[in-house]
Formats: structure tokens, C-alpha cells, sequence
């Protein structure tokens, strides 16, 4: 751990990351090579946030020297990006089992210069490793955007006004390092990406989905997508949600349609035991739980998904054939009849151009077309076993994800008004 004092004259590293960055320096010195501890690996050991990689930057072709530095790290050896000359080295030894990966990029002029195309200030300042020692003073530390200021100061900042241009991935980087953090994003940054939030169309889709499922990651992510689509990011990935902002529903629901499905990415959560429910907080003691449950919805189905993530997408695309289904009864009554058979399809639309695997598109298609039917069978009166076996039969392998979301998406829907007898009744059920 790295960690800056009171009075930010000095940094402190501790043994283990030393003994790795000594070997990184003694390897650059034998071949008269200039290299720099940079970005994130800084940011975090200042605010004491757990490392599992580091980034350096070296004068010279990072291809060409990392295979060396892998052998002495006893690592693996991989070209991350052969047009820009960036390797990453996993390592595998158990004395280095704090740090997971090394990236090593290639300066092309100067390290200023490489600091100057890095995304945020709190990401763009430098350490060089012939300067590292247990104890670093200020005057060692490469810093011109003032990154450490910002660091104190708990504020994202892009580093120039063409850092989203340069890599849009980068504006829903901003917001998820924001949450991760606990920092706020500067209003001339928060400015700057709704001026250009719609370069995230310029992204590939599985660059989306992987920061997508890293900010599905964070607990209680509901305030943070209403935030992303203050910021207009979420019109620009899923522009199907759009017609549902607004949207009203029947007097049941609390919140339109958009705002209810976000609200039930939060549900989600609390009824999974992963975050807080403010509008009832006692809610969750009728939810049936166990530490089976706990595996079962931890379950990795995909690189970076769990059944818990997929369940909080599912709870964004949910709802998203309301519009198109909308219509008024003869007694007044908004209906939406049908709209999980018709947003099924459309869930698999999306979630193909994010390029997610075939399992995570069968689940949350799955759950979306099924959501409503625990409810529909607790309508009819009492639930006979003939029904369970047929909603089981039917729903198959999200039966279970399917049940405890149905219980989300109640809980979202009535919000601050949900009645404690119904919400008995809802969950004996």
C-alpha cells in the first residue's frame, strides 16, 4: 500500500509492492532503460484502496521488454495491443499474490507528453522507479494536471476536453470510478459528457458490456443509472428505453416506467442481501434466504457476470415493451397486456449488439418473458401443484432467479406506498 500523509510531503510503499516495483527497476537499469510507476496504481495506494495491478511506462518497445520482465517476475507473457505497443504480464507467484497483472505501455515522446492522453488527472501522474524507495518525497512524484489536488479534493476531472474523444469508453469509465471512489465528476466534465455522450455508439459492444457489468457490480446502482441518464448515457447505449421515461403507470406503481425499472435494479439488490431498501427497510425479513441461495446467485455464468448482475440488467429491460403496449381499457385503466412476450425479443436484440454470451441472453430474455407469471399464478387462487410443476417445466433454469425477481419488481413498483398486509401476502405466496 502506498499511502500519502496529512501534509502530502511523502509517500510510504509498503514491502510486498516494493520488492516487485525493485525487480521492474533492476531489469529497466541492466538494459539502460527509463521507466515510471503511472495512473491507477498510484490513485488507489493513495486512497488506500486494495492494488491488484500495477501500470508502468517505459522508454522502449514494451513488446520487446516484457518477456524478459515476465521471466524474472515468474509470469505470463501477453501483447495486449500491438499498435500501440502495450503488454500486460500475469502473475502467477504467491509471494506476488496481491498484485494479479502488470501493464507495461510504451512512451512515445515523453513521459508529460504520455500523462497528457491519459484520461483523468487523478490517473495521470508518474513516479519514476529509480526514484522508488520505501520513502518518496513530493519532489520525486510527476504530477502536471494536478492530480493529487484532485485526489484530496475527492473530484474526477478529465485531463483534456478530448479525452472522450480519444476513447469513449471513457464516459462511462468517468461514472463508474466516480461511484467506486466516492468522488464527484466536475461540472465541466459532468458538461462534456452529455455534450458527447453519444461517441459511447463508437465503442464496441464488448467493451460496453464489460464496463456495463463492472457498474452493474456496484452495489445499490439505481441512483447511479438515474445519474447516467441525467448525464445522457443510458438513451445512449439502450435507446429502446427511451419511450419510457415518463411514462405513466397504473395508480399501483409509484414511478413511471423508466424510473420503476431502475428503482428495481436497487430491489434487486436488497433482496439479494447486496444493498439497503430505504422506502421499507424491514421488508427483506419475509424473503426466504440461505447461503445456497447465496452460491446460487453468485454463480459465474459469463466473464463478469453472475446470476446477481444479470438479474440487475434484467431489471433495466424488463419493462421496456410498455411503451409499445400501452393502452387505456374502457374503465380508464392504463394496461400494458403482453409486454413480456413482446420485450423478450427485444431484450435478445440489445444484448446481441453488446455482444453478450448466449447464456447471459437466455437468462435475462428468460426472466424477462417469465416476470409476471408467479404473480399471475398466485391471482388464480391457490397454487396447485399441477401449476408448480408447469411454471417450473416452463421457466426452467431461471425458475428460481425468476421468483425472487418478481418479488423485486413488486417491491419497485409500489415504492414508498407498498402496504406491509399485501407484502405479506405477496411473499407467503
Amino acid at each position: 500500500m502506498i499511502a500519502l500523509n496529512d501534509k502530502g510531503l511523502n509517500i510510504t510503499i509498503d514491502k510486498s509492492l516494493l520488492h516487485i516495483l525493485n525487480t521492474i527497476k533492476d531489469c529497466l537499469c541492466d538494459s539502460g532503460i527509463k521507466g515510471y510507476l503511472v495512473g491507477g496504481s498510484i490513485r488507489d495506494s493513495v486512497l488506500k484502496r486494495d492494488i491488484d495491478d500495477i501500470d508502468i511506462a517505459i522508454a522502449e518497445n514494451a513488446l520487446d521488454f516484457s518477456p524478459e520482465l515476465a521471466k524474472l517476475l515468474n509470469g505470463k507473457y501477453i501483447p495486449m495491443d500491438k499498435e500501440n505497443k502495450v503488454a500486460r504480464i500475469i502473475l502467477k507467484d504467491a509471494a506476488t499474490a496481491k498484485i494479479q497483472h502488470i501493464d507495461v505501455s510504451t512512451i512515445i515522446n515523453n513521459i508529460e507528453d504520455d500523462l497528457s492522453r491519459r484520461d483523468f488527472t487523478i490517473n495521470a501522474i508518474a513516479i519514476p522507479l529509480e526514484n522508488i524507495s520505501a520513502q518518496i518525497c513530493n519532489s520525486d512524484i510527476i504530477d502536471p494536471f494536478n492530480g493529487l489536488d484532485d485526489i484530496r479534493e475527492n473530484i474526477l476531472r478529465v485531463v483534456s476536453d478530448k479525452s472522450f474523444e480519444a476513447d469513449p469508453l471513457r464516459l462511462l469509465r468517468a461514472v463508474r470510478l466516480a461511484a467506486e471512489t466516492g468522488f464527484s465528476i466536475d461540472s465541466d466534465t459532468e458538461n462534456l459528457i452529455k455534450k458527447q455522450c453519444l461517441l459511447i455508439n463508437n465503442v464496441s459492444g464488448e467493451r460496453i458490456r464489460e464496463e456495463l457489468l463492472k457498474l452493474l457490480e456496484i452495489p445499490e446502482t439505481g441512483d447511479l443509472f438515474l445519474y447516467m441518464e441525467e448525464l445522457g448515457l443510458i438513451s445512449a447505449i439502450v435507446p429502446e428505453l427511451i419511450p419510457s421515461k415518463g411514462l405513466e403507470q397504473p395508480s399501483e406503481h409509484y414511478w413511471d416506467v423508466f424510473t420503476h425499472s431502475v428503482k428495481t435494479i436497487d430491489a434487486v439488490d436488497y433482496i439479494l442481501g447486496n444493498g439497503e431498501w430505504k422506502y421499507k427497510s424491514d421488508a427483506i425479513k419475509n424473503v426466504p434466504w440461505s447461503s445456497e441461495l447465496e452460491g446460487y446467485f453468485n454463480e459465474i455464468i459469463s466473464s463478469g457476470s453472475t446470476r446477481l448482475i444479470l438479474l440487475k440488467l434484467t431489471a433495466l429491460l424488463h419493462d421496456i415493451a410498455k411503451p409499445k403496449m400501452k393502452f387505456i381499457d374502457e374503465n380508464g385503466k392504463i394496461r400494458f397486456f403482453g409486454h413480456p412476450k413482446e420485450g423478450a425479443p427485444m431484450v435478445v436484440e440489445i444484448m446481441e449488439k453488446l455482444r453478450f454470451s448466449n447464456k447471459e441472453i437466455r437468462i435475462v430474455e428468460k426472466v424477462t418473458r417469465h416476470h409476471l407469471r408467479p404473480t399471475q399464478m398466485t391471482q388464480m387462487g391457490m397454487v396447485t401443484d399441477h401449476a408448480i410443476y408447469r411454471y417450473f417445466r416452463d421457466v426452467g433454469e431461471v425458475a428460481i432467479d425468476t421468483l425472487f425477481f418478481t418479488l423485486a419488481d413488486h417491491l419497485a413498483a409500489r415504492g414508498p406506498t407498498l402496504d406491509t398486509k399485501n407484502w405479506q401476502q405477496h411473499t407467503a405466496a
